[in-house]
């Protein structure tokens, strides 16, 4: 039996580089990704959103990524290629970059 199913994935939060300014490239800043897209369910195929959210986690803290764009098109890329889905949605928050506000990007 063939279904369609949505995976979200929220409040992704853990610290990383990210940033082009000094301080930025120094300290390690908490980011939240959150995830979604669509895909097929099948009996023997199905994905293990555990190990999708390990994935983003360790290519963030690898890439050391100086722009939020970089990185949500590396993450975007790295995913179609790794499974079969559809209308993927990802946004990538660093909540205490500024002090007024929150910063958020998203495709």
């Amino acid at each position: 039996m063939k279904q369609n199913l949505t995976i979200n994935i929220k409040q992704l939060t853990f610290k990383c580089i990210i940033g082009i300014l000094p301080f930025e490239r120094k300290e390690k800043q908490r980011v939240i990704i959150n995830i979604s897209f669509n895909y097929t369910y099948k009996k023997d195929y199905f994905i293990d959103y555990s190990e999708i959210s390990n994935y983003l986690k360790k290519q963030m803290k690898k890439k050391k990524f100086e722009l939020l764009e970089e990185a949500i098109a590396h993450i975007e890329a790295k995913l179609y290629k790794m499974y079969k889905i559809n209308d993927l949605k990802i946004e990538i928050i660093k909540p205490d970059i500024l002090s007024d506000c929150i910063v958020s990007l998203s495709n």
